[in-house]
């Protein structure tokens, strides 16, 4: 891809003229706007309800792995969201005696108000897979959005959706595709476990 998709092509250098909205709102419930934006990105999976993980509130999406689940309920494996517990299952030690991962995180996404606030709740989870933040379509043509927002989500490979309440979702920039995710580690392996908690209780 040689140029950025999107709003991005609208920068112009009178772009500093544009307004600043005085009130910025979300123009629904978060998980609303969160399933709405995995349609838009063409995610696989569910988004689930917003929680906080790492101390930063987010929705993951995350699909079950049936194979893996079947095997879970036959052991009597149920979820395990004690981090303490989880972070010894990437122990050499224990290969191949901790139950499997029965879900599959497809994605993590913020639904915010301002994009630093979105750059900031995703930064934890970008190295591990695709990301994308939800962001008031009243923000959309600002100078911060075209000249700030923008280029600095397109480094960090972070998709960018805006959400309108007439014309719900719009696809602004997507995320880069050619990411190398990080292997399983203590914290990947625990959000796994978060979301199979999350996915048999929704």
């Amino acid at each position: 891809m040689t140029g950025i998709p999107g709003r991005m092509a609208a920068v112009t250098q009178d772009a500093a003229s544009l307004p600043i909205p005085s009130a910025v709102e979300l123009p629904g419930p978060d998980d609303e706007l969160a399933s709405a934006a995995v349609a838009q990105l063409g995610w696989p999976g569910v988004a689930l309800a917003p929680m906080t993980l790492l101390g930063r509130r987010v929705s993951l999406v995350a699909e079950l792995l049936p194979d893996a689940h079947a095997e879970r309920i036959c052991l009597g494996q149920a979820p395990v969201t004690d981090r303490a517990t989880v972070s010894t299952w990437v122990w050499p030690e224990f290969q191949g005696q901790v139950p499997a991962a029965a879900v599959r995180i497809v994605g993590v996404l913020a639904v915010v108000r301002h994009w630093r606030t979105g750059l900031a709740a995703l930064a934890p989870f970008a190295r591990y897979g695709d990301t994308a933040m939800v962001v008031p379509s009243s923000v959309v043509l600002t100078h911060d959005y075209l000249a700030n927002c923008l280029p600095r989500a397109r480094n960090y490979g972070i998709a960018v959706v805006s959400a309108d309440p007439d014309n719900g979702v719009e696809l602004d920039l997507p995320g880069r595709n050619d990411k190398v995710p990080a292997g399983i580690d203590a914290v990947s392996r625990w959000v796994n476990e978060v979301a199979y908690e999350r996915v048999l209780s929704a």
